[in-house]
C-alpha cells in the first residue's frame, strides 16, 4: 500500500519535493513521542516533524483546544477582532523581551521571515540585506533570495540584494581555527569591512542556531558584538527563531538571548513549535518598526480561531510544565550521550547543540570531508531500528539532526541514543 502510494505521489506531485528513506513511510498516528506508520510499525520521534511537533503528539490540552474552537467557528479572517489571536499576541509579546512590541500572526515561518523582510526593507527604503552564510529562512521567493545554502536556493533571482557575513559556522571555514574571542573579532571586522563597502543596508537576518545547514552556531556573544555595529550604522536586527524559539535550547527561551549583551533584537520571526503541528507562524517587531507600513493589510489565515485556540494552550503547556528546564536537562544528558558515542566512532567529527537540538556531523574517515552517504545509511538505519531523525548540512547533507519533543524523557533518551549508536556503527 505505500509503494502503491508513493507512486500516485510521484504523478501528481513536484519531482523536488523531498522525502525521507528509500521507501518513504506514511505516518498515520502519534501520541507523546512515538508515531505510527500506516504497515503498524512503531517509532521513537526524535525530529518532530521538522521541529515542530513541540510539546508531544496528540497532546490532549491541544487537541481538546482545537475541537472546541472548531465546533465554535473555525474562521473569520483578521477583518474582525479575535480574542485568541490578541490573547496569544499579548503573550507573545510579554515573552519575546522586545520592548513596545507589536505581534502579527502568519501561517509559516517562511511567510514570517517574508514579513519581517518587508517590514525592515520599509522602514529603512532600502532593498539591502545582510545574511550568514550556510543559513536558511525559508521557500518564499524573498526568503529563497537570502538563504545562504545552495542545496535550498534554486535560484539567483531576488527583488533584494543579499550580502553575507562569516560567524554562522563555528567549526568551519576561515576562521575555524581561532579561539572563540577571536573568532568574534574576525567575524565583525569582517562586517565592518563589508559595510564599508555597502551604502544603506536594511537588516541582518540570522539563527541563532542554524537549522537547515546543521545545526551550527557561533559563539556566545557574537550577535551582540555584531548588534553594536549594526546601531552605529541604523541597521535592523532580525532574529529568526522558527527552530530555536520556545525554550528547546535549554539555556534559554529565545536564540538571541545566548548573545544578549547589546539588547534585545528589532524583529524577531517564530513558528513551528508554538502551534504544535498547527500552522502558526509570526514576527514581533518593535511598534516603531512594524507599524512604519504605509498601506492596508490584512491576513486571510494568519491568526486564525483555530490555530490561536492550539497555540494557547501549547503555549500555557510548555510554561507550566517548564518545558525549557526539560529540555536543559534532559537534552543535556542525551547530547554528552552522543559525545560519548562519537568519540568512539571515526565517522563523527563533532557532536554540537544546545538542550533538545543536537547535531551529529559525520565526515569520511581519517578525513575532515563531508560525509552524505553515511548521513543517508545512519538515516536509513536508525528508521529500521525505530527511530525517526533528520539531517542537514551546509556544502553537503552530512548532519544528522536531532530534535525530540521537548516532554522527552530519560528513558526516551537512553532508547534514542541507543539505536542512534547501533546505525552508526553500520557505516
Amino acid at each position: 500500500m505505500t509503494r502503491r502510494l508513493h507512486d500516485r505521489h510521484r504523478a501528481v506531485l513536484p519531482d523536488w519535493l523531498a522525502l525521507y528513506y528509500k521507501q518513504p513511510v506514511e505516518i498515520t498516528h502519534g501520541e507523546g513521542r512515538h508515531v505510527w506508520d500506516a504497515d503498524g510499525n512503531k517509532y521513537l520521534d526524535f525530529f518532530g516533524g521538522i521541529l515542530t511537533t513541540m510539546t508531544a503528539h496528540a497532546l490532549p490540552e491541544v487537541t481538546k483546544a482545537v475541537a472546541e474552537q472548531a465546533g465554535r467557528i473555525i474562521h473569520t479572517s483578521t477583518l474582525y477582532l479575535n480574542r485568541q489571536m490578541v490573547e496569544l499576541a499579548e503573550r507573545i509579546a510579554q515573552l519575546s523581551g522586545i520592548p513596545d512590541a507589536r505581534v502579527f500572526f502568519t501561517t509559516s515561518g517562511t511567510e514570517a521571515n517574508d514579513t519581517a523582510l518587508l517590514l525592515a526593507t520599509a522602514y529603512r527604503n532600502s532593498n539591502q540585506i545582510l545574511a550568514m552564510r550556510n543559513s536558511y529562512h525559508g521557500r518564499s521567493f524573498s526568503a529563497v533570495g537570502i538563504t545562504g545554502n545552495h542545496a535550498w536556493s534554486p535560484t539567483s533571482l531576488s527583488p533584494l540584494q543579499t550580502l553575507y557575513v562569516h560567524g554562522g559556522v563555528r567549526g568551519r571555514g576561515p576562521y575555524a581555527h581561532l579561539g572563540d574571542s577571536q573568532f568574534i573579532e574576525a567575524c565583525v571586522a569582517d562586517l565592518e569591512d563589508l559595510l564599508g563597502h555597502t551604502r544603506n543596508v536594511a537588516a541582518l537576518i540570522a539563527e541563532p542556531i542554524q537549522g537547515v545547514g546543521g545545526f551550527t552556531s557561533p559563539p556566545d556573544g557574537l550577535y551582540a558584538a555584531f548588534r553594536e555595529v549594526l546601531d552605529r550604522h541604523g541597521i535592523l536586527w532580525i532574529t529568526d527563531e522558527v527552530q530555536t524559539g520556545w525554550g528547546r535550547t535549554g539555556d534559554h527561551f529565545w536564540g538571541w538571548q545566548a548573545h544578549e549583551r547589546s539588547g534585545p533584537p528589532d524583529l524577531l520571526t517564530f513558528a513551528k513549535g508554538i502551534g504544535n503541528g498547527m500552522s502558526i507562524g509570526g514576527v514581533v517587531a518593535r511598534a516603531e518598526v512594524m507599524n512604519c507600513l504605509d498601506s492596508n493589510s490584512i491576513s486571510t489565515f494568519g491568526g486564525s480561531p483555530v490555530t490561536m485556540a492550539a497555540g494557547l494552550a501549547n503555549l500555557t503547556y510548555l510554561l507550566e510544565h517548564d518545558l525549557q528546564g526539560n529540555a536543559r536537562r534532559v537534552g543535556g544528558l542525551l547530547i554528552e550521550r552522543l559525545r560519548a558515542i562519537g568519540a568512539q566512532l571515526p565517522v563523527v567529527r563533532e557532536v554540537r547543540g544546545r538542550g533538545l537540538m543536537a547535531g551529529i556531523e559525520l565526515v569520511r574517515p581519517g578525513t575532515d570531508e563531508a560525509n552524505p552517504e553515511a548521513a543517508a545509511a545512519v538515516l536509513e538505519a536508525a528508521r529500521e531500528g525505530g527511530l525517526l531523525i533528520g539531517k542537514g548540512g551546509g556544502h553537503d547533507t552530512s548532519v544528522l539532526r536531532v530534535a525530540p519533543p521537548l516532554t522527552l524523557t530519560v528513558a526516551e533518551a537512553e532508547e534514542g541514543a541507543a539505536i542512534l549508536e547501533r546505525a552508526l556503527r553500520t557505516v
